[in-house]
């Protein structure tokens, strides 16, 4: 299997696949489409990220969905957000004449570099062994060739940071399967080594014990000096065969030792640092932390946690609302407000988030009035100001606690 290889198919597949022609490249590269109903969640978190994901089909349940969120090509890396309008890009005008030029220059001027960003960032990915991280690999990918436009969708990039931060906080979440079955085997085997460490540090202790006991006999003032004459020989062999098991003892934790060294040296380079050994490293990186920290450094889209990917999400979502260009006034308006709103709560602007909740219930409450009659149509403005109310008395709340907390000086 190579590093873009998904897990085995078979006539019961969750996907429906697609071949699309690369806008850059011109290769032919096959992509997935998850159908409907492949999976189902338990729940959603305040800022609508899927929780409790379950997929009918169980080869597939260590894959995060945005997995097939975003369509990479294999041969050059040009990467978007697989959906209709990329299946159909060659009958998108728009695409192509005001698009599609400017993006190809640059990404390809970008392909030539040998230390690109690009390069770099398509290097890491590995569907295979790395499927989630891949993932967040892929939407980093489609954010700079989305930047490469002359007016990017800054909407675009807000929904694509968003869905990254929801992949780190699933990552968070959740192990690798293969690397929770491992670690459960090391765990058996360090138990069975402790256990046999236990017998031999409890058999050395003894055996000075017994020794201390033997001499103690021997040189006890009861017995005459005649008798003492008589057990010489056999407290020599005594000595001869408690220095044999001496020996033996300490031959065994030497040997003890050894393993325990090897155990160490196994477990370093199985489940490494990050929990994936030398199978989870990436571009030379032990962490997947540390490949996109080190990217960070040469390009200022990249994100290495949840929290900087949602400070992302937030600017873009601000920038797309204010501008209003990419959303439409309604439902959608008030979507992007409370998540305005909801992330700046989630890292720590409150006064910024306070702002965009009071603008999202005023603006719901207004909505919700004005098309009272239409149910159907007032639904998620009526979800989202339930959640807006909510998240703003919890905010509160929490500031107020956290304003009457005494501080340590």
């Amino acid at each position: 299997m190579n590093r873009y290889d998904k897990p085995p198919l078979t006539n019961d597949s969750p996907f429906i696949h697609s071949r699309v022609e690369c806008p850059i490249c011109k290769s032919l590269n096959e992509f997935e489409t998850i159908k409907v109903g492949a999976y189902v969640e338990s729940g959603r978190d305040a800022d609508f990220c899927p929780t409790g994901i379950k997929w009918r089909y169980p080869r597939y349940q260590e894959y995060n969905p945005l997995v097939f969120f975003t369509a990479t090509c294999s041969n050059c890396f040009y990467s978007r957000e697989f959906n209709n309008n990329f299946k159909e890009w060659q009958s998108d005008n728009n695409f192509k004449t005001n698009r599609l030029k400017a993006i190809k220059e640059k990404h390809l001027e970008q392909l030539s570099r040998a230390d690109s960003t690009i390069k770099q960032l398509g290097s890491g990915i590995d569907l295979a062994r790395r499927p989630n991280e891949s993932a967040i690999i892929k939407f980093h990918l489609a954010i700079f060739d989305e930047r490469l436009a002359e007016r990017h969708s800054h909407l675009d990039l807000g929904r694509w940071y968003l869905r990254i931060a929801w992949i780190f906080r699933d990552l968070g979440r959740t192990e690798n399967p293969n690397v929770s079955l491992l670690k459960s085997i090391m765990g058996e085997i360090e138990s069975k080594y402790n256990q046999l460490r236990q017998t031999i540090d409890s058999l050395k202790e003894q055996s000075a014990v017994f020794k201390r006991h033997l001499q103690a006999q021997f040189e006890t003032e009861k017995i005459s000096t005649e008798l003492k004459s008589q057990m010489l020989p056999y407290r020599e062999k005594f000595n001869d065969r408690i220095a044999t098991l001496d020996s033996s003892v300490e031959s065994a934790m030497a040997q003890l030792q050894a393993t325990e060294e090897l155990l160490d040296e196994y477990k370093t380079s199985t489940l490494g640092a990050d929990g994936m050994g030398d199978s989870g490293k990436i571009g030379g990186y032990a962490a997947f932390t540390d490949f996109l920290s080190a990217l960070k450094k040469k390009w200022d889209g990249v994100v290495a946690n949840e929290h900087q990917a949602l400070e992302k999400a937030v600017e873009y979502y601000k920038r797309a609302f204010e501008e209003g260009k990419d959303i439409t006034a309604g439902n959608q308006q008030i979507q992007a407000s409370y998540l305005v709103a909801e992330l700046s709560r989630r890292i720590g602007r409150f006064d910024q988030a306070k702002e965009y909740f009071g603008s999202t219930i005023k603006h719901g409450q207004e909505f919700i009035q004005k098309h009272r009659e239409d149910k159907a149509q007032t639904a998620l403005a009526r979800k989202i100001l339930e959640l807006a109310i909510e998240q703003n008395r919890a905010m509160a709340a929490q500031t107020e606690t956290e304003a009457q907390t005494p501080v340590e000086l």
